[in-house]
C-alpha cells in the first residue's frame, strides 16, 4: 500500500531542491518569506499554522493543504483543533472547499497511521 505522507514529503523535497538549486533569487527570497511568516511573533507557530491551513483550503491547494496539515500534525495540534479550523475554511471557502476537505481527512488519517 503506497505511503501518501512518505510520496508527498519526497516529491516536495526532491522538487524544492531542483527549484532552489537554480539559485533565483526572486524564488528564494519567497521561499525565505514563506519560511520566516510561519516563526513564533504576536502569533504563536500553532496559530499562524491553522491560519496557513484555512487559507490553503480556501485557496484549494492541496499540496499546501497537506503541508500544513503535516505540520501541525507534527506541533502537536489535536484533530479537533485543525477539523475546527477547517470547518471555518469549508464556511468561508463554501461548497467548492469540501473537495480538498475531503482529501485533507485523508492525509490526516495517513499521518496517524505513521505514527
Amino acid at each position: 500500500m503506497p505511503n501518501s505522507v512518505e510520496e508527498f514529503n519526497t516529491y516536495r523535497t526532491k522538487m524544492n531542491d531542483k527549484i532552489l538549486a537554480d539559485n533565483n533569487k526572486i524564488i528564494k527570497r519567497i521561499f525565505n518569506l514563506d519560511t520566516n511568516a510561519y516563526t513564533d511573533g504576536a502569533l504563536d507557530v500553532k496559530t499562524k499554522e491553522l491560519l496557513g491551513l484555512v487559507a490553503s483550503a480556501v485557496l484549494r491547494c492541496d499540496d499546501c493543504v497537506k503541508y500544513h496539515l503535516e505540520t501541525s500534525y507534527n506541533l502537536g495540534l489535536k484533530k479537533e483543533e485543525v477539523v475546527e479550523a477547517l470547518s471555518i475554511a469549508t464556511l468561508v471557502g463554501g461548497t467548492i472547499v469540501i473537495p480538498h476537505l475531503r482529501r485533507a481527512y485523508e492525509f490526516w488519517d495517513a499521518l496517524e497511521a505513521n505514527k
